[in-house]
């Protein structure tokens, strides 16, 4: 981590040889970096040095099949409670990478939120987490559902729920027409469906367009 972070220019002038794409340095939120180790295996003493709760590093176990498939499966982070901090003040590598890059986390979201906001977000986190593989991923301006890629942004406001569905114009079958076109609007979200809601009135019917994204995505 902190080889790239050191090395800014050199990761980008990787990426964009082998992506042929043009990237620039400061295209990146390099506050959002993150470390994968993909292994057959990993010891006991590996799963136990990601319990930091702000650590950027991932582990996934890889398996090959005979029928040639390939499967990854992530290392979870158990009682995650302490922060990486606590050790960086004695490694000036680990204190340097800790300033810069930041992990946040679904607490940092409802703080902003009254409790009837944080009890329609469990309602719904609880209703998404029913399909199937799906991954919760809080951002710096939002909470990602993912699986593999984005399927909804949740974005926690004070007195609302604001998510954007990862489907292009066109894309949604919005019977209720609940949802906004932000095709052409700046959002902060993947998508061009925008929706809002403050109760659990329609939480049913928004699961089923939420599921609509989740069928194109993972295709």
């Amino acid at each position: 981590m902190a080889l790239m972070l050191n090395n800014k220019a050199d990761f980008i002038l990787e990426f964009n040889e082998t992506q042929n794409k043009t990237l620039k340095r400061n295209d990146v939120d390099w506050s959002q970096s993150r470390v994968l180790f993909i292994s057959p295996k990993f010891t006991n003493y590996q799963r136990e040095a990601i319990n930091f709760k702000d650590l950027p590093i991932e582990l996934w176990e890889v398996k090959r099949f005979e029928n040639n498939t390939i499967s990854f499966d992530q290392i979870e982070k158990t009682g995650a409670q302490e922060s990486i901090k606590t050790i960086s003040k004695s490694d000036e590598t680990i204190e340097k990478v800790a300033k810069e890059i930041k992990v946040y986390s679904e607490t940092e979201h409802l703080e902003r939120a009254t409790e009837p906001i944080k009890e329609l977000y469990d309602k719904f986190k609880i209703s998404i987490l029913n399909f199937d593989n799906i991954e919760v991923r809080p951002k710096k301006e939002y909470i990602a559902f993912i699986a593999g890629t984005n399927v909804v942004d949740v974005k926690i406001q004070k007195y609302s729920l604001k998510i954007h569905i990862n489907l292009k114009k066109g894309e949604l079958e919005d019977t209720k027409m609940i949802s906004r076109d932000v095709s052409n609007i700046g959002h902060h979200g993947n998508g061009d469906y925008e929706l809002q809601f403050n109760n659990d009135e329609n939480l049913e019917y928004i699961m089923s367009l939420i599921k609509q994204s989740l069928k194109k995505n993972a295709k």
